[in-house]
């Protein structure tokens, strides 16, 4: 039994084990992957408060070690089940069960495909959702990148510095990421913007040789002659686990406030998995602080 389950070991879900047990309550973090969640595959974090620069892996090994040293039991097991008896709420996965008076979804969101035919055959033979992770495998080629927002910007600066050629394609004319990462894409030579468009077909047989496009405006098709493509286009959050236990939101979020709570007594969400505007590691952050806080007060009335 602990005083509460944290599922989910990205920043929200080991901000919330941290405040959890500083506040004097046993935590338990069940994650079915590796800890850090999206942020362990960002070369550069420049935009956490107090941080000037840092690697994302620093980063989340950093707030795994400091969870862990806090007391946080982390146990690398895929959660299976969730109930909730009386006030008690039982937690299964392949290897144990366990319970809790409390309880904390924190599960993060997964890469959004762009839906093409072949993308998944070709996913690891030129179609990459990791530009961190496989962005050396294409040193000194063309490759593109999928998006408009901070993730797209920021692999195709990252892309940048190993690549020839970069391209940036986006389906409008504005880019939703920051302007300050923009205008330092755009002043680099081997770096360039394919506005109004949208990816259409891929080509190549045994790996990725090309990605054919389409002007959204004009109708016009154009193909860019790359070795990889790298996707950033948005997430689907991870919560297929609770459509019948939370209130889901039509995208699939869970349905939580600012004050983390859920429909269900005891139950919280943090994180990218939840319903909010701004999914940003400082927000992640402070929504795993928000959640552990709330657990602990609806403990504290059990």
């Amino acid at each position: 039994m602990y005083d509460v389950i944290i599922i989910g070991a990205g920043t929200a879900g080991l901000s919330a084990a941290i405040y959890a047990v500083r506040a004097g309550k046993s935590a338990l973090v069940l994650e079915a992957k590796a800890y850090g969640g999206q942020i362990i595959n960002t070369p550069e974090v420049e935009n956490y408060p107090g941080i000037k620069n840092i690697s994302g892996f620093e980063f989340a090994t950093g707030l795994f070690e400091q969870a862990k040293d806090a007391g946080a039991v982390i146990k690398t097991q895929g959660v299976l089940e969730v109930k909730k008896e009386a006030d008690i709420f039982t937690v299964t996965t392949k290897r144990n069960v366990y319970e809790s008076k409390a309880l904390i979804i924190a599960t993060g969101a997964t890469n959004r495909p762009l839906g093409l035919e072949r993308e998944k055959e070709m996913i690891g033979k030129g179609i990459s959702y990791c530009a961190t992770c496989d962005g050396a495998f294409f040193k000194g080629k063309d490759v593109a990148v999928i998006g408009g927002g901070n993730t797209a910007l920021e692999d195709a600066g990252f892309l940048s510095n190993y690549c020839r050629k970069v391209y940036i394609v986006h389906r409008r004319d504005a880019f939703r990421g920051e302007p300050a990462t923009l205008e330092r894409l755009k002043a680099k030579e081997n770096v360039e913007l394919v506005l109004d468009s949208v990816s259409v077909e891929l080509t190549g047989e045994d790996r990725v040789s090309g990605l054919e496009v389409k002007n959204v405006k004009t109708g016009e098709l154009r193909k860019l002659d790359v070795d990889g493509i790298f996707v950033a286009i948005g997430q689907i959050p991870s919560n297929a686990l609770f459509k019948d236990f939370v209130a889901l939101d039509a995208a699939g979020y869970v349905v939580a406030g600012e004050n983390c709570r859920t429909d269900v007594k005891g139950v919280f969400a943090a994180g990218d998995c939840r319903t909010k505007k701004i999914r940003q590691l400082t927000t992640a952050a402070s929504d795993g602080a928000i959640a552990a806080l709330e657990a602990c007060e609806y403990i504290d009335t059990l």
